[in-house]
């Protein structure tokens, strides 16, 4: 579970039926990253979620290990990951 500051939005997408791919600790100085197999607008979550100021968007776009765009709380190292937006067409977007 990530913290309490990410646990909306983790619990949200879940609701949402949409599938968890990975849990676990994703690079060696993260506590906890969740990713889904959807895309999150994060301009939209934002909206939709009172997030405090530790929370911070991620977008990374690597060409070795991996694409992402979600939430990262910089406090509590933990994060709520989806693909970026040109990943996959067709995917599923939250919200």
């Amino acid at each position: 579970m990530t913290c309490h500051h990410l646990i909306e939005v983790e619990q949200a997408i879940q609701a949402a039926g949409i599938r968890e791919t990975y849990r676990g600790k994703a690079w060696s100085k993260v506590h906890e990253f969740v990713y889904f197999d959807c895309v999150m607008d994060l301009v939209e979550v934002r909206r939709a979620f009172a997030l405090e100021s530790c929370v911070v968007d991620h977008v990374h776009r690597g060409t070795h290990d991996g694409c992402e765009q979600g939430l990262f709380c910089e406090t509590c190292k933990d994060g709520v990951m989806g693909l970026l937006p040109d990943s996959r067409p067709g995917m599923v977007v939250f919200p």
